[in-house]
């Protein structure tokens, strides 16, 4: 009896353990900032225009003191210079992900426990992403590049802030 009585009771006690998605502490998502488009329409890969320039800096200067330690950013110019100022001022390098592999950096992302983390995507990259982070369906117009997500990945929380 005396046994069943202590199974009992460390059955209690695992299960009030919360159970946690992953340690993820913080995940910022944006999509890249504005390409310079204008007269570059054969070109595949544009780099950033001014406005996107000027954009990229205004990201570092908001997460400069965000604590962010990973910055992933998919292989394209305008995504890798979205993130540059960031890495810039962190001293925090920026990983390569395929723009097609949102599993892999999923996965990437989650092995980075009790982290900090920035991703700079593309505007039909980030609803995946964000669907895998916080189980949320979000639509980002081709015009769009002032949102930033702020997803809190160990309570499905996402926030979506204009910047």
């Amino acid at each position: 009896m005396k046994r069943v009585v202590i199974v009992i009771a460390l059955a209690a006690v695992v299960l009030a353990i919360p159970t946690v998605a992953f340690a993820q502490k913080l995940v910022f998502v944006v999509r890249h900032a504005e390409r310079a488009d204008a007269g570059m329409q054969a070109q595949t890969d544009p780099p950033l225009s001014a406005a996107g320039e000027a954009r990229a800096q205004k990201l570092a200067a908001m997460l400069a003191d965000a604590g962010v330690k990973d910055i992933f950013a998919t292989q394209f110019k305008r995504t890798l210079d979205t993130a540059k100022p960031l890495a810039t001022k962190t001293g925090v390098a920026v990983e390569q992900v395929g723009s097609t592999d949102t599993a892999l950096l999923i996965a990437k992302i989650k092995s980075h426990p009790n982290e900090v983390v920035l991703v700079v995507g593309h505007s039909n990259t980030l609803p995946a992403i964000l669907k895998a982070l916080a189980g949320v369906d979000v639509a980002i117009a081709d015009s769009e590049y002032d949102n930033l997500f702020v997803v809190v990945p160990e309570t499905g929380t996402m926030t979506r802030i204009r910047y």
